[in-house]
C-alpha cells in the first residue's frame, strides 16, 4: 500500500482555500435557513427589540460582486496593515542605528533568560490596556530581543503572541473594550435593578492575581515545552561577544535623554487638571480610560504614530550619540530598513483581510453566537454549571466572532438577567466572558492580528518548506488550553470562596 505524502500547504494557499470554503459554506447555511433570534438592548434607553440574524450567502453573483468591489477598500482600511507599516518605520531606525543591539545586549547580558521571558510576557499581557497595538510592537521586538540574546527568535514570537492573546481579556484597569462591554452589562442589569452601578475598579483584585499567574504559566510553557517544539534556529554568524564602547554608551545616554523628554511631554498631556495639560483626552467621556481610548480621542487616533515617533527619537538620538547616523541620508535610509522584504507579508495581510471581510459579511459568526446565547437562556442553568457552560460557549464563540463587544452585545441580553436571577452578579458574568476569550482568541485566523504573528513566524523560518498556518496555530494550542484550565479554575475558586473580584465588584448579586 502506498503511503500518502504529507502536504504542507503554503499559508497563501491555505487562506485561499479558507476563503473559498467560507463562500461555499455561506451558500449551504443560507439554503438550510440557519438563523437565530435574540433580544437586543438599546444601551441608551434600556429598551429591548427583537433581532433576527441569518447567514447571508456569498455563493452567488451578488456575493462575488461584493468580494471584488470591496477587496481594495477593505485592504487599505485593514488596521493591521497601516499599524504595522508605521510601527516598522520606528523599529527600523532603532535597529539600524544600533540602539536595539546595544539595549538588548545589555539586557540579555545581565538578566537570566527566564526573567527576560517573564517580563516580555507580562508586558504583552499588560498591553491589553492599549488595544491591539501590542501585536505590531511586541512581536517584531521579541524576535529581535531573542535574536540579539542568541536565542531562537521564533520562541520569542510564540511567547509574545501567547501573552498578547491569552492576556487579551486581562487588565488591571478597565480598557476601552471593557468599558464598552460594561455599558451593555449595566443596561441589562438595570432592567432588573434600576439602581445597579459599578466602578472602574470592579475587577481589580482578580485581574491582578490572574495577570501574574498567567505570566508565570506562559513563561513556564515557553521555557519547558515550546523551546523544544518550535523549529530550530541556527545563527549564520559565529558567536561573538558584543563589545560596547564609549560611543555605544554615549548613544544610549542620548537616546534615554531624548526619549525621556518626549515621554514627559506626552504624559503631561494625558493628565487632566493641570495647567495646559490633558490635551490628548476626550472630555466627552466619563471614565478616564475612555477619555484616553475612545474612538474620538486624539490619543486613541494618534497612538500608533505617538509610539512610532518615540521609537524614531530613540533611534535618532542614539545614532547621533554613537555616530552611526552621520548625515540625513543615513537617517532616511534607516527609516525604511524594517520595510525591506515585506512583500510576502503584504500578500498574507491582503488574503487575511479578504477572509475576515468575507466571513463577517456572511454573518456566520453572529448566528453562531446568537444560537449559543439562546441555548444558555433555555437551559435552566444556575450556579457552577452556568459558569462552566458560559465559559465554554464563549470560548467556542470567540473562534468565529473575535470582537468581544459584538459578542457581548448579543450574549449579555440573555446572560446578565440569568446570572442576576440565579444570585450571581452581572460583573461576574462579564468577567467570565472576558476570561474565556483568552483561551481561544489566539487559535483563529479570523483574529485580524493573527496574520502578523504568522508573517513573523515565516520571516524567521529557516527551512525550505514554509511554515503552515496550522503549524502556527499548533504552537499556540498548549498556551490556549492551559490558559483555559487555569482561568476556569480561578473563576471557580473565586466563586466557591466568595472573594470580592474588585472594589465594589463581587461574585454574587
Amino acid at each position: 500500500m502506498k503511503r500518502f505524502k504529507k502536504i504542507n500547504l503554503n499559508p497563501v494557499m491555505t487562506f485561499l482555500i479558507l476563503i473559498l470554503l467560507t463562500i461555499i459554506l455561506s451558500g449551504f447555511l443560507n439554503f438550510i435557513g440557519f438563523e437565530a433570534t435574540y433580544n437586543k438592548i438599546n444601551i441608551e434607553t434600556g429598551e429591548y427589540s427583537v433581532v433576527s440574524e441569518s447567514v447571508e450567502s456569498l455563493f452567488n453573483l451578488s456575493g462575488i460582486k461584493y468580494i471584488f468591489s470591496s477587496t481594495v477598500s477593505n485592504f487599505t482600511a485593514f488596521t493591521p496593515l497601516s499599524m504595522l507599516i508605521i510601527v516598522l518605520i520606528g523599529i527600523g531606525i532603532m535597529e539600524k542605528s544600533g540602539f536595539l543591539r546595544t539595549a538588548f545586549t545589555i539586557l540579555t547580558k545581565f538578566c537570566k533568560k527566564y526573567t527576560i521571558t517573564f517580563w516580555l510576557v507580562l508586558i504583552s499581557i499588560m498591553f491589553s490596556i492599549a488595544g491591539d497595538i501590542g501585536y505590531v510592537i511586541m512581536i517584531p521586538l521579541a524576535a529581535l530581543l531573542f535574536g540579539y540574546g542568541r536565542r531562537n527568535p521564533l520562541l520569542g514570537i510564540v511567547a509574545v503572541f501567547a501573552g498578547l492573546t491569552c492576556g487579551s481579556g486581562i487588565s488591571l484597569f478597565l480598557t476601552s473594550i471593557d468599558s464598552e462591554m460594561l455599558s451593555y452589562t449595566l443596561a441589562n442589569a438595570r432592567t432588573i435593578d434600576a439602581s445597579y452601578t459599578l466602578g472602574n475598579m470592579a475587577f481589580l483584585f482578580i485581574m491582578a492575581f490572574t495577570m501574574l499567574v498567567c505570566a508565570f504559566i506562559i513563561t513556564f510553557i515557553t521555557e519547558r515545552v515550546s523551546v523544544n517544539n518550535v523549529e530550530k534556529y541556527e545563527f549564520k554568524d559565529e558567536k561573538k561577544e558584543v563589545r560596547l564602547g564609549k560611543r555605544e554608551y554615549r548613544g544610549l545616554i542620548f537616546a534615554i535623554a531624548g526619549g525621556t523628554i518626549y515621554l514627559l511631554i506626552f504624559i503631561y498631556n494625558i493628565i487632566p487638571g493641570l495647567p495646559f495639560s490633558g490635551k490628548l483626552l476626550d472630555y466627552s467621556q466619563t471614565y478616564y480610560i475612555d477619555k484616553l481610548f475612545s474612538y474620538d480621542s486624539f490619543f486613541s487616533n494618534g497612538f500608533v504614530f505617538i509610539v512610532t515617533m518615540f521609537f524614531i527619537i530613540l533611534g535618532f538620538f542614539y545614532g547621533i550619540g554613537a555616530k552611526t547616523i552621520k548625515n540625513n541620508n543615513d537617517f532616511c535610509e534607516y527609516l525604511t530598513h524594517s520595510l525591506d522584504g515585506t512583500g510576502r507579508t503584504l500578500i498574507l495581510i491582503l488574503l487575511a483581510s479578504i477572509l475576515i471581510n468575507v466571513f463577517k459579511k456572511t454573518n456566520i459568526g453572529v448566528v453562531i453566537v446568537t444560537t449559543f446565547a439562546n441555548i444558555i437562556g433555555k437551559g435552566n442553568l444556575s450556579g457552577l454549571v452556568l459558569i462552566i457552560v458560559l465559559f465554554i460557549f464563549t470560548a467556542i464563540s470567540t473562534l468565529f466572532l473575535t470582537n468581544p463587544v459584538s459578542r457581548w452585545s448579543i450574549m449579555s441580553t440573555t446572560v446578565v438577567p440569568l446570572f442576576m436571577n440565579t444570585g450571581l452578579s452581572p460583573e461576574f458574568a462579564q468577567l467570565i466572558a472576558r476570561f474565556s476569550e483568552c483561551a481561544t482568541i489566539g487559535l483563529t485566523p479570523l483574529l485580524a492580528y493573527f496574520v502578523i504573528y504568522l508573517s513573523y513566524i515565516e520571516k524567521y523560518n529557516q527551512k525550505e518548506k514554509p511554515v503552515t498556518l496550522f503549524t502556527a496555530i499548533r504552537y499556540q494550542v498548549i498556551y490556549g488550553m492551559t490558559t483555559a484550565v487555569i482561568l476556569l479554575a480561578i473563576i471557580i475558586g473565586w466563586y466557591l470562596i466568595g472573594l470580592p473580584i474588585g472594589f465594589g465588584g463581587s461574585v454574587t448579586a
